[in-house]
């Protein structure tokens, strides 16, 4: 039969007990993730089985993932909701080419969609650049300038900013509105806004967008305002503020990172830098 002796005689070896349970806790913990977590890669996978404890590297977590189809598969999109052909004052970008080093430096702001049943209701937020944490958010069936007062004023009464923090936004008339600025100005914030028709220009915002969408908004179907009311705040607070890892912050949540670096810089507080001048 021209056949190997030593193929005759081979006799495969059983799987080692602990081996197999080992992976089988593993597998355990990484769907308990993906249920948790969504939009999460085998990346943040791997970093979260760290964080508990679970010894093993990320090409063993992609090919558990794989096996399971539980790799997640996530489009791009992104959708104009900026009206800038306005007569308002418009602001240059302060932030372009500028490394935040801290927290309260940057603001960004920005507004996105959210479909219900019978069309569309908006979300205003702002985040800590820094950090990446959301600081102040609002929804409303009218994308106006109240949605935008209102998810500002929740981030001052958050986090009660010293003077010069950086407030970047698009070009919207919501942003660019009198209402808006003279609020800002009130509090002291220096006003910045991205280029024309640049949405990159605030990449941190169309960031944690894309994640709201894919992670929260995409796998549930809202039927009311108050559906969205219900649920937005508890992904925002509990789970993307307060559990999600973020790579860019070394895979910690952003509300770890700001305890992290105010444990670090507690004798040493950050104080704005404050421009020398700002003209629209």
């Amino acid at each position: 039969m021209e056949l190997a002796r030593s193929s005759f005689y081979y006799k495969p070896k059983e799987p080692d007990a602990a081996m197999v349970q080992g992976d089988m806790d593993i597998m355990d913990r990484i769907e308990a993730i993906c249920l948790d977590f969504h939009g999460y890669g085998y990346r943040r996978v791997t970093q979260q089985l760290h964080h508990d404890g679970f010894q093993v590297n990320h090409k063993k977590v992609l090919r558990l993932m794989r096996e399971s189809d539980l790799l997640c598969r996530i489009k791009r999109k992104w959708v104009r909701t900026t009206d800038s052909n306005h007569g308002l004052p418009v602001y240059r970008n302060l932030i372009k080419d500028r490394p935040v080093t801290g927290i309260n430096q940057v603001w960004p702001a920005d507004i996105t969609y959210i479909r219900i049943r019978r069309g569309f209701v908006y979300l205003a937020a702002i985040l800590d650049a820094f950090s990446r944490k959301v600081i102040g958010h609002a929804v409303s069936r009218s994308m106006d300038t109240n949605l935008v007062l209102k998810a500002l004023q929740m981030a001052i009464a958050n986090r009660k900013p010293a003077i010069g923090v950086i407030h970047h936004s698009d070009r919207g008339v919501q942003y660019a509105s009198i209402e808006y600025t003279d609020v800002l100005r009130e509090h002291s914030f220096q006003i910045s806004m991205a280029g024309k028709g640049n949405p990159y220009d605030n990449a941190t915002m169309e960031s944690f967008f894309k994640t709201l969408k894919h992670e929260e908004v995409y796998l549930y179907e809202y039927e009311t305002l108050s559906d969205v009311e219900n649920r937005l705040p508890y992904f925002i607070e509990q789970v993307y503020n307060l559990k999600r890892l973020h790579s860019s912050l070394g895979y910690m949540s952003p509300v770890k990172y700001e305890a992290l670096v105010q444990q670090q810089n507690k004798e040493e507080p950050y104080q704005p830098v404050l421009a020398l001048s700002v003209q629209p």
